[in-house]
């Protein structure tokens, strides 16, 4: 007597990206083509911070209590190169801000995306961050 075994194989493929987040590793899935959508928004704190930090920069340079940001990052006793990535921050279209602080930011916007090479213009952020226009 001999068993007739067959052996199928299913394969599952998920579009999915690894990032390191505060030490972590996090899978990121992109949103959309029934992904579900977060259950509650979920602030980023660090994001938080570092809008915090570049609008505080910002009304401290208008109001004159720095006269540049190399005086402002011996003031806060910080890179100037970093210091100037943040305050970039002050650049990012209102309703990508307002997002951001509702928690409600695709998963992919994180500190380290809008550091690197963000773009001035309002509708080039929208497009590359994935967030639609209100």
């Amino acid at each position: 007597m001999t068993a007739d075994i067959r052996i199928d194989t299913l394969t599952i493929r998920v579009p999915l990206t690894l990032r390191r987040y505060g030490g972590r590793k996090l899978v990121i899935v992109p949103e959309g083509d029934g992904v579900p959508v977060r259950a509650k928004p979920t602030p980023d704190d660090t994001l938080l911070k570092a809008l915090a930090r570049a609008h505080r920069w910002k009304r401290m340079l208008e109001s004159g209590k720095v006269a540049s940001l190399n005086e402002l990052s011996e003031a806060e006793k910080i890179n100037p190169s970093y210091l100037t990535r943040i305050y970039r921050l002050t650049l990012l279209a209102p309703d990508i801000v307002e997002t951001i602080l509702d928690g409600r930011q695709p998963r992919t916007i994180q500190l380290a995306n809008l550091m690197d090479d963000m773009p001035v213009e309002w509708d080039r952020q929208r497009e590359r961050y994935g967030i639609t226009a209100r």
